[in-house]
């Protein structure tokens, strides 16, 4: 049998594109959920705004994400697990060696200053008073704390079986996320830079074996 007699059915041909196009609309949704959350804050965000500047019709809008507690949970889901792959792939580029440690809270640092972390804030607010995002958003947010201490074990190179060094990365990772609320109001980098020296002096003890 020839390869020109083989007929693939018109539903599967069809489908690989069409299953392309889904997820880059969904991709194009969930990029602009998050430019508007930092823009114009979870009050100014609509479903409506965020089709807009997708430039999605509302009817493919709904179909993938029906109400809005869906769409911006989907979105920092969606942001963060783009933003951990880059600090892997930013580490795998990282000297060994003591300046390692230096490097690794400068990365994360910009993940705790970010579009991602100010798109959070606005939904971790919201949820206070929003029954419907909260119970959607705080699984969400447990599964990305997780991932983001077990991604900080693994850039540290660190072995959490030692006593205190899992307490010591979580409060590394507090520390960075106070930093970066106080960074949204006005222009906190002199006094984080100072700070964050001073904690990396620290660390550097803390979690030498």
């Amino acid at each position: 049998m020839s390869a020109a007699s083989i007929r693939v059915p018109r539903q599967e041909r069809s489908r690989v594109p069409r299953q392309e196009r889904s997820r880059a609309t969904q991709a194009r949704l969930l990029e602009a959920t998050v430019e508007c959350l930092v823009e114009h804050g979870w009050a100014g965000t609509t479903t409506t705004l965020v089709a807009a500047r997708a430039g999605v019709s509302r009817g493919a809008q709904l179909h993938h994400y029906p109400t809005k507690a869906a769409l911006v949970t989907a979105a920092v889901a969606h942001l963060a697990e783009r933003r951990a792959a880059e600090l892997r792939a930013e580490a795998a580029a990282l000297p060994a060696g003591p300046q390692r440690l230096d490097r690794v809270i400068d990365l994360l640092e910009v993940a705790f200053t970010g579009p991602l972390f100010v798109a959070a804030l606005e939904l971790w607010v919201a949820a206070r008073t929003d029954p419907e995002l909260r119970r959607a958003l705080i699984p969400l947010e447990a599964r990305v704390g997780r991932e983001m201490h077990r991604l900080t074990v693994a850039l540290l190179d660190v072995d959490e079986r030692r006593p205190g060094v899992r307490e010591t990365v979580q409060a590394t990772l507090d520390l960075l996320r106070g930093l970066g609320v106080a960074n949204l109001l006005t222009d906190d980098s002199v006094r984080r830079a100072a700070l964050l020296n001073t904690w990396k002096r620290r660390l550097a003890t803390l979690l030498t074996p």
